[in-house]
């Protein structure tokens, strides 16, 4: 395997987070488990277009998460007149959240796309 490769499926690591919500009371934890699927790649033979469109989610990803961060630390700073502190982990979490989820559902639709085309292509 490849350090590429292995980089591709490592965030399926993050699944072992969910075992917090697991034990304790913080239920939010379990949304952790989702990562769980990014395991997938290690075993996905790797191309151009995989490398393409992971690099096009991921670049997504932290433009949104950027952009939601910004904006969460200003609104929660001005708006709900938190403390600088509260104001930055407020954004820090809600833009880790936003990266997260677009670059997950970004890489889903490209990889369902592929998979519709291919599945045409073969169609008579």
């Amino acid at each position: 395997m490849t350090v590429k490769k292995f980089l591709y499926g490592a965030p399926g690591f993050l699944s072992l987070l969910g075992i917090i919500g697991l034990v304790s009371d913080e239920k939010f934890f379990l949304c952790f488990f989702a990562s769980v699927l990014d395991f997938e790649y290690w075993f996905v033979k790797s191309d151009e277009m995989l490398e393409e469109y992971i690099n096009k989610s991921a670049a997504r990803g932290f433009f949104c998460g950027m952009a939601t961060m910004g904006c969460a630390t200003v609104f929660d700073f001005f708006v709900n007149n938190s403390s600088e502190m509260d104001a930055l982990i407020m954004g820090l979490t809600l833009g880790w959240a936003v990266a997260l989820l677009v670059y997950s559902i970004s890489t889903a639709y490209f990889g369902f796309k592929e998979r519709w085309g291919m599945e045409k292509e073969e169609t008579p």
